[in-house]
């Protein structure tokens, strides 16, 4: 097997699929990576879901002409859109889509109270109704729009009193009895996963699915034959349709491996 060292293509609506981009790292610092965020249209959660699928192609087919191997759409609302026309226009490149992390924190605890927070595209569709049709007899799932909190992360603001106050009118219906679970239904809600859990509580766990996204892309590339085997560090370029949010994503990148 020879070195492949092309780059895989991350992408989201804005700078949250840097969350996803951390664990691709973590599990795989050796490969290279360009990281596009489309912070112009952001965010999706709130377009019309054939809106969403066209600009998600368009940033899906602006990867692949600067060279990337594979790609991964870090985001939940693109992938509910787009991922289906995607892998069928590209049949010879691994396109990995993201999903609520609905299955983990249903088996965490049996006949548990999992709430899963998510945009209002996203719990929309049929992907989604689909997976939560696979654990609604395993637990009691309920599902939370959540406005507001992708602007919060795309101005960079992952903490403070403004957030929390914010938050926690959100979850007002919820904080008498709080969820055993809560599901990070979008990939920008894990740069604020830590006010989440001190408003429920520390009896509440997070789950996410960025770490089982970069697994599935690990995977992928492995029976592709197409995994860089070099052992040197990779390299990992960010662009933005909007290059004011460059400086951000390279913020909460330095934020996520730090943690």
């Amino acid at each position: 097997m020879y070195p492949d060292n092309r780059p895989i293509g991350v992408f989201d609506s804005g700078v949250g699929g840097i969350s996803v981009l951390a664990e691709l790292l973590r599990l795989m610092p050796n490969e290279n990576y360009i990281y596009y965020g489309d912070s112009h249209n952001a965010p999706y959660g709130v377009r019309p879901c054939d809106e969403v699928k066209e600009l998600t192609i368009a940033t899906a087919n602006k990867l692949l002409s600067m060279g990337c191997k594979c790609l991964v759409i870090a985001c939940n609302t693109a992938t509910s859109a787009a991922v289906r026309p995607l892998r069928a226009a590209h049949p010879d490149i691994p396109v990995i889509g993201i999903e609520p992390a609905l299955k983990p924190a249903v088996l965490n605890k049996g006949n548990g109270y999992v709430l899963v927070l998510a945009t209002a595209v996203t719990l929309a569709e049929d992907k989604f109704k689909r997976l939560m049709a696979q654990y609604d007899h395993q637990a009691r799932i309920h599902t939370l729009a959540c406005p507001g909190i992708v602007e919060f992360v795309e101005k960079g603001i992952t903490e403070g009193p403004e957030l929390t106050s914010y938050l926690t009118d959100l979850f007002k219906d919820y904080l008498d009895t709080p969820p055993d679970c809560v599901v990070l239904g979008c990939t920008h809600y894990p740069f604020v996963g830590e006010c989440i859990k001190t408003i429920f509580g520390s009896n509440t766990q997070i789950f996410d699915g960025g770490e089982g996204t970069a697994r599935e892309t690990r995977h992928q590339l492995t029976i592709n034959d197409i995994c860089n085997d070099s052992t040197a560090q990779g390299s990992v370029q960010i662009f933005n349709s909007d290059a004011d949010y460059i400086r951000i994503a390279e913020k909460l990148l330095k934020i996520r491996q730090g943690r």
